[in-house]
């Protein structure tokens, strides 16, 4: 007997377990799966609402007593460069970038395994395998791509970024970079790389990922002009940071089921 996959997604909740932005806090995660041929329009649909990708699966925090993971996205056509933004295009213009299919290689993985034992040690990718490490990569049922950027002159590999192409923009879904280069600063750089993808593809929009307030190793997220983050429902410009600290409040959250209720699904039964 032939069973076919369900139309409409299935959302489920992740266990609780310890925050890695805020400090005393859980986090716990709404998710559904990326599969069928109705994968595109879903990504681009549940993207939209501050969903990420990771690998076959689409999430969300969806924490008990704080909302201050917050879907980041820069506005391409309100984007303008700060100096220091402007030296570091300057300082990386040497750079020659290649844009491939999602396939994973052991360079890549060399640079990816130098990256986390110098900057994220601690972090959940901290024991990523060679094998896990390519299905972060390849298991993607969607349009992506790898941006990788060389040193023409040594032809080594310095920055890689794995990249969704959205409807309506680029998807910054993991990046990582010699951190032997701090101080070109090349995790600025990419962001920086992106929009003018974006801007060439004339797509309006480039996803980051999540802005948490309070959290510093996401500040340099609102450091990006054009800047809007996925709060309420919709997305609202970032002008100040502080006008989102209510976040972390407890009463900031909305009952699972009623998040999902909310959820905007595209019509998959035209297919």
């Amino acid at each position: 007997m032939r069973h076919s996959l369900p139309l409409a997604p299935q959302f489920y909740v992740t266990a609780p377990q310890a925050c890695p932005y805020l400090p005393g806090r859980m986090e716990r995660k709404l998710f559904t799966a990326l599969q069928g041929d109705g994968s595109e329009e879903l990504n681009n649909a549940l993207s939209q609402q501050g969903f990420r990708r990771s690998q076959n699966v689409l999430y969300r925090p969806s924490c008990a007593d704080c909302a201050a993971c917050l879907s980041a996205r820069i506005r391409v056509e309100d984007f303008v460069p700060t100096r220091s933004q402007k030296r570091a295009i300057k300082r990386n213009r040497y750079l020659e970038r290649q844009a491939t299919s999602p396939w994973a290689t052991e360079e890549q993985y060399a640079l990816f395994r130098t990256y986390l034992d110098h900057r994220h040690t601690d972090g959940g990718m901290a024991e990523m395998d060679i094998f896990e490490f390519a299905a972060m990569i390849e298991e993607t049922p969607i349009r992506t791509r790898v941006i990788e950027y060389h040193d023409p002159e040594s032809r080594k590999l310095v920055a890689v970024c794995l990249t969704d192409v959205l409807e309506d923009g680029t998807s910054m879904v993991y990046s990582f970079f010699d951190p032997a280069l701090e101080r070109q600063s090349l995790g600025t750089y990419i962001i920086l790389d992106h929009i003018a993808l974006a801007r060439e593809a004339a797509l309006p929009y480039v996803y980051l990922g999540y802005w948490v307030p309070g959290s510093p190793k996401m500040d340099y997220k609102a450091r990006f002009s054009g800047l809007e983050v996925y709060a309420g429902g919709r997305w609202n410009p970032m002008r100040d940071p502080e006008e989102f600290a209510s976040q972390t409040h407890p009463l900031s959250v909305d009952p699972i089921a009623e998040q999902v209720a909310n959820i905007a699904l595209p019509d998959l039964t035209r297919r």
